[in-house]
């Protein structure tokens, strides 16, 4: 297990491939010609992303190994967990996956003086807050979803305060467009609270690595837009199964995600 952060990841570009719809916009990015130094998944994401550099997975390897509690993800899993070469970290080692180790709480709870961690993908990135990392690119986690009222998954807030306390470290936090963390897929003129009610909202936007807040007529009469502000509509492609199959959605009747 490890003691220490690991010196070569500090500064790194940091990819972080969950399992949610927005895990589309990383394969975008992949096929943009988008470079990271590593890319590091989520659980069933380790048999979709060829060579990931990391894995988590926080339940005991045996909820994948011995039961069928994780339903469509089980066969998957079985297959792919014993062939891993990278490091899979997790709370209990299984001598059936080689790759396994157990994920370093300690060092990271002192370190942060903070447990608070209710799902896995809070557990990679501050896993990216302890390494100290210079980038972290985060896909696919999502918990809740804007066709959907009805539907969320526990996690969300979680992971929104994990990414807090990387920006106060000076990481670099980025959010899939398609992804409600952090709101990245409202709309610019809605992001800011009662601003948005204004007959000319204000927005916010990022110059040279500051941010600020414009009129949205500022943008308009300058024929420019910051960056941010483009592409969050949400594609047609609004949901993804369990097995990673695009399932086409008319706004008008959601399709909600397969449970587990």
């Amino acid at each position: 297990m490890l003691k220490k952060p690991i010196s070569s990841l500090r500064g790194k570009k940091i990819a972080l491939v969950a399992m949610g719809n927005s895990q589309l916009d990383y394969h975008l990015a992949i096929t943009h010609s988008e470079k990271f130094d590593e890319v590091w998944v989520i659980n069933a994401m380790c048999g979709v992303v060829p060579n990931p550099d990391r894995v988590f997975i926080l339940d005991p390897l045996t909820r994948f190994l011995d039961t069928e509690d994780a339903g469509d993800m089980t066969e998957l899993m079985r297959e792919v967990l014993p062939t891993l070469k990278c490091p899979i970290y997790t709370c209990e080692l299984d001598k059936r996956v080689p790759a396994a180790e157990l994920f370093p709480l300690e060092s990271i709870v002192q370190d942060a003086q903070c447990a608070y961690l209710n799902n896995t993908v809070a557990y990679a990135i501050a896993f990216a807050y302890w390494n100290r990392v210079g980038g972290l690119n985060i896909f696919g986690a999502d918990f809740t979803y804007k066709s959907n009222l009805y539907f969320a998954e526990m996690g969300r807030g979680c992971c929104e305060f994990w990414c807090a306390k990387c920006m106060e470290r000076e990481v670099e936090v980025s959010i899939a467009v398609r992804s409600n963390l952090l709101d990245a897929n409202v709309d610019a003129k809605d992001k800011l609270y009662g601003y948005h009610r204004l007959a000319d909202p204000i927005v916010s936007y990022q110059e040279k690595g500051e941010m600020r807040v414009i009129k949205w007529s500022e943008i308009i009469d300058s024929g420019s837009v910051p960056v941010g502000i483009s592409g969050r509509n949400d594609n047609p492609l609004v949901w993804l199964d369990r097995k990673n199959t695009p399932i086409v959605s008319n706004p008008n009747d959601p399709v909600e995600p397969t449970k587990y």
